[in-house]
């Protein structure tokens, strides 16, 4: 066997990434957007079959000319937290996927916050009640969609994450599984049983039997007969994790942060389920065979997602290369700040009701204001996460691993490393496709251990400060002030 082929189901495109094992490089690689439904403000949905669609061409068309037993397994990675119900017999959708986004059911996670369950939800999931998370999803789509509702009914119901969806209809049917790092984003899920909570499941009125079986992550989960011969299905990992993994963050207080999307920082607090005091979420980093590690996570909700707003609804530049050379033409922001709470505020603030919001702008201000105030947003919402990361203790950061599009953003990385004061090492941008290949090939012996992994990954670039504190603090306080104008609390 040669390759291993990975899917990366992310929020706004899917890939089909397959891997040369011998070469340890991407072979052939097939992209694909698909479409973000708004039915409603702060509402986001995807369509699940659409996903599937893209993602069977995605495979079929990097698999051209391959034979199946050259591979060794195909791997999954994936957005986290969207979730999707369907019909058990059919595999057909039973409405659109809530997509992680969605704020939807803020109300019902503000009467959480205020209840004593929200501590007991702390800690069995060590998460914050929040629409982010799937319990809440799930139990819209049972109160609010009838085809959910009606399959529940008749002992139909499938509901699970985005990986639990694509295993499903990869393998036709025959599995239907979630991995440790996505079951442990759904607010259902005890982290230290490591299984689905009776409590839990009572809180929301959730049935287990809807729910998928828990499998790690290096295990062999099925096989699917899509390329004509069975390939083991193997490898599950939530994005985030797949990209601390990928980034052979494999030791306490290594830390990486993923400029996609979102921004999503996760540092290494090895078998610590360490208990946040200042918003951060503990959540599974990877469970590999019996070993179990766990990661402190901060959430941006919106970081390219901006990028993308910028050009397609203000049609302020064409490309993010364009709004790049815009931003530079400045010497600083001149007082333009922009809060990207377009979906409310994630760590450490966790203000659903928050709403994006630019400050500082005078006659003056023009498109070079606005498109530097963007990417701006994207270091400063970092460094937020960064210095809660801190304050929890003997967390201290010195280097910051980072990957993802944005990554390759020269002035945006220097910023970061100005604002924050620390150290950037930029390793493979790719770093969440690896995390899936290289879980993959230890589930399937390809690879023999993390060590061996662990010798593979070498940064590529480094960003050290070369602006003082002193110099950085006006501006952050500058952001500190655009955030509370911003914030909805009561």
């Amino acid at each position: 066997m040669k390759y291993i082929l990975t899917i990366d189901a992310g929020t706004t495109s899917v890939r089909a990434i397959l891997y040369d094992k011998e070469k340890e490089k991407f072979f052939k690689v097939e992209k694909q957007p698909f479409k973000q439904f708004f039915p409603k403000p702060a509402w986001v949905e995807h369509s699940p079959n659409e996903i599937w669609q893209k993602i069977r061409n995605c495979i079929l068309k990097v698999c051209e000319g391959i034979d199946p037993k050259d591979i060794y397994g195909i791997g999954i990675t994936n957005q986290r937290e969207t979730t999707v119900a369907w019909d058990k017999f059919t595999g057909e959708p039973l409405y659109n996927a809530i997509v992680w986004q969605c704020r939807r059911t803020s109300k019902v996670c503000e009467k959480l916050k205020k209840s004593s369950k929200a501590k007991l939800i702390h800690n069995k999931t060590g998460l914050i009640p929040d629409a982010y998370f799937s319990a809440t999803k799930m139990r819209w789509l049972i109160d609010n969609v009838k085809a959910v509702s009606d399959a529940l009914k008749e002992d139909r119901l499938c509901l699970g994450t985005i990986e639990s969806f694509l295993v499903f209809k990869l393998t036709n049917g025959r599995s239907f599984v979630s991995d440790v790092t996505n079951a442990c984003r759904t607010m259902l899920f005890n982290i230290t049983t490591l299984d689905w909570d009776n409590d839990l499941l009572k809180l929301f009125d959730i049935p287990r039997k809807v729910l998928p079986n828990i499998v790690s992550n290096d295990e062999i989960v099925g096989t699917t007969d899509l390329l004509g011969q069975e390939v083991v299905v193997a490898g599950l990992i939530g994005d985030q994790q797949s990209s601390l993994f990928g980034q052979g963050c494999f030791d306490k207080k290594m830390a990486k942060n993923t400029y996609g999307t979102g921004c999503f920082m996760l540092v290494n607090t090895s078998s610590d389920k360490v208990k946040s005091r200042h918003g951060l979420l503990t959540t599974v980093a990877y469970k590999v065979g019996k070993r179990v590690c766990y990661a402190l996570e901060g959430s941006v909700f919106n970081a390219g997602s901006v990028v993308d707003w910028a050009i397609d609804n203000l049609s302020i530049a064409t490309s993010p290369q364009e709004l790049t050379e815009f931003a530079t033409q400045l010497d600083d922001n001149e007082g333009v700040y922009l809060v990207p709470a377009f979906t409310g505020l994630g760590t450490p603030y966790w203000d659903m009701g928050a709403r994006a919001t630019i400050t500082g702008l005078t006659r003056a201000s023009d498109k070079r204001h606005i498109s530097r105030a963007v990417l701006e947003s994207m270091a400063y919402s970092t460094n937020d996460v960064l210095k809660t990361v801190e304050k929890e203790g003997k967390l201290k950061i010195r280097e910051l691993r980072v990957d993802g599009g944005a990554s390759q953003n020269d002035f945006l990385m220097q910023f970061q490393a100005n604002v924050s004061n620390t150290t950037l090492k930029k390793c493979n941008m790719e770093s969440t496709c690896m995390g899936a290949i290289y879980m993959t090939g230890l589930a399937t012996k390809a690879y023999e251990s993390l060590r061996e992994i662990k010798s593979l990954i070498e940064p590529i670039k480094t960003y050290v400060p070369n602006i003082s504190v002193d110099e950085m603090k006006p501006y952050l306080n500058g952001w500190h002030s655009a955030v509370k104008k911003c914030l909805r609390k009561k």
